[in-house]
């Protein structure tokens, strides 16, 4: 209970907001909205409960006071940054308008905001989409990992691993796949986005996996300088942290006006989701759970590589979010199940 009270006072906050908005837009239908909310919320754990496990195994690298800032720093970013500016700077940067501009448009005439934020999600989905896929590719294509979950497809992607780069090859083929479907309208958006998500991926990750390897040399990993340095590995996991969680929740906020046209509403409703997450993910890393539970991180970036695909086929054609959220649980299910059998295995054999 402990892990979940900031979010139990944060859903509290979050609904009471949500009914006076509504009170104050559009009386009479207060109780609907807050059920909207519950929904959005459910939605955004449902779709993200993957990214908690991938920040979990990330998170334990990290010193409790930055682990501490990922619960705090972090769901400032994920409320005000992804669920509410970035929806926002989307809409001016496609639609060439100005951010005030567009926040007017946004709370005076949803209906017209919502549409400009439609023909710009191929672009947002395809970034999404590579950066996920290469977080997928680059765990699994690793020929030094040693824990598998399904050894004669893990073995081979393994092999594959020992050929620099390919990862990235896989992830443009896809790309180029994705855009030939794209109507011509949006294909050259698609492409740069796509090629920025690549270019973000490598970029944070190539920084982060230095910083690393120059503390372990000097077995300081485990213990970050608290002060805010952009020099700090703690710092670079951090934000490589918050890129990850952002493209897991493109999804969910270009799908969230499917249910509200209301931004503040989104907003509300995800961001509830997004603190559940963040301290799901800090129980996971105090609790030790992805070393009791070893298939947990290969299931979630199971989930992940699902999500980047369907991401990328939501560029030209639409998804349910529930078939999204659905996948992604069915894997984490699995690999739950796996490990608790591998576990009994393992005891009986001791």
């Amino acid at each position: 209970m402990k892990y979940f009270t900031s979010s139990y006072i944060f859903t509290v906050v979050g609904f009471l907001l949500a009914y006076f908005w509504t009170h104050h837009m559009h009386p009479g239908v207060e109780w609907a909205t807050l059920f909207i909310v519950l929904v959005l919320s459910i939605l955004e754990v449902s779709l993200s409960f993957d990214n908690a496990v991938v920040n979990a195994a990330k998170l334990e690298k990290m010193s409790a006071i930055w682990q501490k800032r990922f619960l705090t720093w972090g769901i400032w970013i994920a409320v005000f940054g992804m669920r509410l500016i970035f929806p926002i700077a989307v809409v001016a940067i496609f639609a060439h308008l100005g951010f005030v501009d567009v926040i007017n448009m946004a709370l005076s005439d949803p209906d017209k905001y919502a549409h400009y934020l439609h023909i710009s999600h191929p672009p947002i989905i395809t970034f999404g989409a590579t950066f996920l896929m290469l977080l997928f590719l680059t765990f699994f294509m690793n020929h030094n990992k040693e824990v598998h979950w399904f050894d004669w497809l893990e073995n081979k992607f393994a092999a594959l691993g020992a050929v620099r780069g390919l990862n990235v090859v896989l992830t443009l083929i896809m790309l180029f796949v994705a855009h030939n479907f794209v109507s011509a309208d949006y294909q050259h958006d698609v492409l740069v986005a796509g090629i920025w998500g690549i270019v973000v991926y490598l970029l944070v990750d190539g920084i982060s996996s230095a910083l690393e390897a120059h503390a372990d040399k000097k077995q300081a990993i485990a213990n970050c300088s608290p002060r805010f340095n952009f020099a700090n590995s703690c710092f670079i996991n951090f934000m490589y942290l918050e890129l990850i969680d952002a493209s897991f929740s493109l999804d969910g906020v270009l799908g969230a006006f499917a249910l509200s046209k209301d931004i503040l509403i989104i907003a509300i409703g995800l961001s509830i989701g997004a603190m559940f997450v963040r301290s799901l993910t800090i129980m996971l890393v105090e609790k030790k759970t992805l070393q009791e539970y070893i298939y947990l991180e290969h299931g979630a970036h199971y989930a992940i590589g699902a999500l980047a695909l369907i991401m990328f086929v939501s560029s030209f054609y639409e998804v349910s979010e529930i078939v999204t959220g659905l996948v992604g649980l069915v894997f984490i299910i699995g690999a739950f199940i796996c490990s608790v059998i591998h576990n009994k295995k393992e005891k009986n054999n001791d």
